[in-house]
């Protein structure tokens, strides 16, 4: 498969970076962490969720923080949503462009997530699709626990292709193979992307990395070299699952710019900007950062 010049950059801190946080962050930082990561370059942002505030406390606010989103034209809001309850809620907010539906690869960890099994998280995200479709926005779904499950282990490629051709009847915009818990390698990354887009074909493929073992940066260039054409990464490497023990940060946005600038991918990113919104977020957070580009000196420097 020809390397791809341009890669779709999509940035999921707000919401997936801080959702597992038991410090609350209020609504004024989370919008500022919005507004630097559009100042920054972002264009696809994941801003909320829609999801009981009982279990996700962090997430509470998600109708304050789209009330105050700011009036882009050339950016797209997406609110993750689990059911049919969390769609109604996104899609009132008048300011959501496109819904997250999430369906598991695994009964067990389906279950502790979102209460349902995972072919009821299958028909659940079509449904999701389908009222985001009927609401004049665009549906996109994530195979949650596709390259491995907290709860039942190892899970079948064949078992995740399958459930992506069942996801791909709702005509999404795109499906995601995500690594919920981080515990794919590259070798599993390419097989597994390469066998998705020729399941699923035309609908693009997106990854969803986590950096639970250090493996998140190079499942990245896996999938892209597998034709992955978009990627999901979290600004200072924060994030987790509450319901997947042990999960630990998204891959960092710093971290994955920086590696696909060098290798002359287009990601439509300034990088500086990036790194000054980390260091913003680790005095947020009130601690150091997993991203390990903010850490460094700048490369190559200037003049």
């Amino acid at each position: 498969m020809p390397f791809p010049h341009q890669i779709e950059f999509i940035e999921v801190g707000p919401r997936d970076g801080l959702q597992n946080e038991k410090a609350l962050i209020s609504t004024a930082n989370k919008l500022s962490l919005i507004k630097r990561s559009i100042d920054a370059g972002v264009r696809r942002i994941e801003v909320t969720s829609f999801v009981n505030p009982k279990r996700v406390p962090q997430m509470a606010d998600a109708e304050e923080v789209c009330a105050a989103l700011p009036a882009r034209d050339d950016v797209t809001y997406i609110g993750l949503v689990l059911n049919e309850r969390g769609a109604e809620r996104a899609i009132a907010t008048g300011r959501i462009d496109q819904l997250g539906a999430v369906s598991v690869a695994t009964d067990q960890f389906a279950i502790a997530n979102q209460g349902q099994s995972s072919e009821e998280s299958v028909q659940a995200a079509k449904s999701i699709v389908a009222m985001a479709k009927a609401a004049g926005l665009t549906g996109q779904i994530t195979l949650s626990a596709s390259f491995g499950c907290p709860y039942e282990g190892e899970v079948s490629e064949d078992h995740v292709v399958e459930l992506c051709k069942k996801l791909a009847e709702a005509e999404p915009l795109e499906i995601a193979l995500a690594d919920t818990i981080g515990v794919g390698n590259p070798a599993q990354v390419t097989r597994l992307v390469s066998r998705t887009i020729e399941a699923i074909a035309p609908i693009p493929v997106r990854v969803h990395f986590h950096n639970t073992r250090g493996t998140g940066i190079a499942n990245v260039w896996a999938a892209i070299e597998a034709g992955a054409s978009r990627v999901d990464a979290a600004i200072g490497g924060l994030g987790g699952c509450p319901f997947a023990p042990g999960a630990a940060g998204n891959v960092c946005s710093e971290d994955v710019i920086y590696m696909l600038n060098r290798a002359a991918i287009d990601t439509g990113m300034n990088l500086n900007k990036l790194v000054e919104t980390s260091t913003w977020l680790s005095e947020i957070m009130e601690r150091k950062l997993p991203g390990m580009v903010a850490q460094a000196p700048p490369f190559p420097k200037a003049g």
